[in-house]
């Protein structure tokens, strides 16, 4: 992918050049401009992505695709949008009267006001966070013309931040950028997991406080903030750091149980209503009911927000559920009788099982009452035939490929609408499609054995790693309890007993945690609050180095939150160039032979493409791949990895030899912590494993010295592969 140096540079620098374009030169412009040669490097932005769709034509998707599914061939078509400036929204008093009035605003409304989490949560939930920015940004006008009722446009936070870079390969930051150009007047909304930001752990308290400025600055307004265990301090955290930034603060308390049954005695009426006085007493501004797993019912909506109502006459109410049972419609409009301002709601075709209840039926079922939503059904029903068509894109990602409705039990087994999809796509990608039904019962039990917790990322993680082990590994609520202390659990169970999140309500398990930890160091109080702050300056420069100096603030976040992504999400946009300029199916699986396609890199940009053919496999087992770029022939060379492939037969563990250890599941070595030769002690870690986002340390269940290591770190294992050996 080298290319020859040219004048292209300099002749950039000339033709962008203030004198030269109001032409006022003479013969001495050159020798006297000198910063005509400060050259700055070409991108080769239209080579690398050559690069890319060769490699997506010989060898497939890069990114992992979890169903056997091919993008469809039709894009959606964004219905009409009118010229001009987009009408008023509430945008538009939130920056007129700021956090309070806006606030006093929403609750002054009549009629019931609606969030939109299409851009968001609903493909989180529906598609593995996969729509990327290119299918957002299309629809984004038509929203900011038809729907400038709304309350607000959730299209950030969540998974949607580490899944753009890792997954995507595109900049989170953009993606805000973009849209809130394109959308001027509505609010927008994100999720902050309280003193975790976007993550799956602490961060210092700074960290948190930068990012919510950097948010705030690129358009972020509405900053919805909860903690995994409705643990107040890393709530109050979260709810400073979006105060500071200028945002309007909504705390949310996640909800579990169901009040409005008598037997159900830990997370009762009495408990909601009292971390609610806490958050008001702390200045949120809207007071929001996060109920994750869609577990409110009808009669408990009007309970608890019936209770929240009398107990704050002035602070506006916000209420999100997931449809996975099938009543979200239901519990939403008795919520609004009980006298909630706003409501989630995703649009009909993105809409349903672990979603959000539609909006179409919504905004019918309110027609004509007091709680009518001033929305246009018919701009629904055009707003839904896009996301209807939009959405066979992402049929690789699609959950209905592999679960065809929601299912009630889920107020049995509590599992929030986003974990549920991933579950499933989790259970299926470990060899375990078939016990999903096992999976969901032994996610009841983990749950219990945990102490009956909050279930929302990241808590609800936890609880799912540790379903999946005890169905890897055929155990029992009681087995896992009696064997506690000798078992590999999953390194985030592990955190999670020693205080990494934050204190449960009700404390910790007993004697679980303490047959788990044994001696290992526990953290009382809020996690964050121990550590050190964290080095800006030192962190900038560092990816200065490593990247150059185009690093901008919104890159030092994206490193903070999460650096090993952020690093390689570089690396692959300097090899691949901006993939995100692509249209999604060729994304996904590359341009047929003869194909004849447009890139629009940037404004006035445009590449034109025509893939040619696909050459004969070399003896280094590359494949030219040939394409004609703007009129000109162009090929790359890309290695075949499928023939590259060396066969490679892994040893397997035998069940009946003591010293053998096994991989007790299919994944990735992250880390060997011991070498051959060395003594090692029962219980012991002897290596770390990853699949799915899980981590799990296998300990060694003998002491003995370490004979033979037949594995590396990036090693991929499948279940019950010969780790290493140990003699007695």
């Amino acid at each position: 992918m080298d290319t020859k140096p040219t004048n292209i540079p300099f002749l950039q620098n000339v033709l962008s050049n203030s004198q030269f374009l109001y032409g006022t030169v003479d013969t001495q412009f050159i020798d006297e401009k000198q910063e005509l040669f400060n050259l700055k490097p070409t991108q080769n932005r239209a080579q690398k992505l050559l690069h890319y769709l060769g490699h997506i034509m010989v060898n497939g998707p890069i990114t992992p695709i979890p169903v056997k599914a091919k993008p469809s061939s039709v894009d959606p078509v964004v219905p009409p949008v009118p010229l001009g400036e987009p009408p008023m929204g509430f945008r538009d008093v939130l920056l007129k009267d700021g956090p309070e009035g806006f606030a006093k605003a929403v609750r002054q409304h009549q009629g019931l006001l609606l969030m939109d989490t299409t851009f968001r949560d609903a493909h989180q939930s529906l598609l593995a966070t996969r729509v990327r920015t290119h299918d957002l940004k299309k629809i984004a006008p038509f929203v900011s013309h038809n729907f400038n009722n709304l309350f607000s446009l959730e299209n950030w936070g969540g998974a949607t931040f580490d899944v753009a870079m890792r997954f995507l390969w595109e900049c989170p930051w953009k993606r805000l950028q973009e849209l809130r150009a394109l959308t001027p007047n509505v609010p927008f909304q994100m999720l902050l997991r309280g003193a975790n930001a976007v993550g799956y752990t602490n961060y210092p308290d700074n960290a948190v406080f930068k990012f919510c400025e950097v948010a705030k600055e690129n358009g972020m307004d509405i900053f919805r903030v909860f903690d995994s265990l409705n643990y107040i301090p890393n709530m109050l955290l979260g709810m400073e750091a979006a105060g500071a930034a200028g945002g309007v603060v909504e705390a949310a308390i996640s909800y579990t149980g169901d009040v409005s049954d008598p037997m159900r005695q830990k997370y009762t009426l009495d408990y909601y209503l009292e971390l609610a006085d806490e958050l008001v007493k702390a200045g949120t501004h809207i007071l929001a009911i996060k109920d994750m797993a869609g577990l409110l019912k009808p009669e408990a909506s009007r309970l608890l927000i019936g209770a929240l109502r009398d107990r704050f006459p002035d602070v506006p109410i916000h209420v999100h559920t997931h449809d996975t049972a099938g009543a979200g419609v239901a519990a939403m409009l008795a919520c609004a009788e009980a006298g909630a301002d706003i409501v989630d709601v995703a649009v009909d075709s993105m809409a349903g099982m672990t979603s959000q209840p539609s909006m179409g039926a919504i905004v019918a079922c309110a027609k004509g009452t007091k709680l009518d939503t001033g929305v246009s059904l018919d701009k629904v029903f055009d707003y839904s035939e896009y996301w209807e068509v939009a959405r066979g894109l992402y049929a690789p990602f699609d959950c209905t490929a592999t679960m065809k409705s929601g299912n009630a039990d889920v107020y049995e087994n509590e599992i929030p609408g986003g974990q549920y999809t991933n579950l499933h796509f989790q259970a299926h990608s470990m060899g375990l499609g078939n016990k999903f039904k096992e999976v969901k019962k032994a996610y009841a039990e983990a749950n219990k054995l945990l102490g009956d917790l909050i279930k929302v990322t990241p808590s609800s993680k936890i609880v799912g790693d540790l379903a999946q082990f005890m169905v890897q590994n055929n155990l029992s609520r009681a087995e896992v309890e009696e064997r506690a202390d000798e078992l590999s659990f999953p390194l985030s169970v592990v955190e999670f007993l020693q205080g990494h999140i934050g204190i449960p309500y009700g404390g910790f398990p007993e004697p679980f945690r303490s047959k788990v930890l044994k001696s290992l160091p526990r953290i009382e109080g809020r996690p964050g609050a121990s550590l050190p702050p964290m080095d800006f300056t030192a962190l900038e420069s560092g990816l200065r180095t490593a990247h150059g100096n185009d690093i901008t603030p919104e890159d030092v976040m994206s490193a903070a939150m999460y650096p090993k992504v952020f690093q390689e999400f570089k690396e692959f946009t300097s090899n691949f160039g901006p993939v995100d300029c692509l249209n999604t199916r060729l994304f996904l699986e590359g341009p047929k032979i003869a194909e004849e396609f447009q890139v629009e890199l940037e404004r006035g940009k445009t590449l034109h493409i025509k893939a040619l053919a696909l050459g004969d496999l070399n003896r280094s087992g590359q494949r030219e791949v040939f394409f004609e770029l703007n009129g000109q022939l162009r090929s790359v060379l890309v290695k075949d990895t499928a023939a590259m492939k060396e066969m490679h037969f892994h040893p397997k563990a035998l069940k009946d030899v003591r010293g053998q250890i096994g991989a007790p599941m299919p994944g990735k070595v992250v880390e060997v912590k011991v070498k051959e030769g060395q003594k090692v002690e029962k219980g012991q870690p002897l290596c770390v494993l990853s699949a799915m986002k899980m981590e799990t340390v296998v300990n060694s269940p003998l002491s003995g010295i370490v004979s033979k290591v037949h594995i590396k770190a990036d090693s991929s294992l499948e279940g019950d592969d010969l780790i290493l050996e140990i003699t007695e």
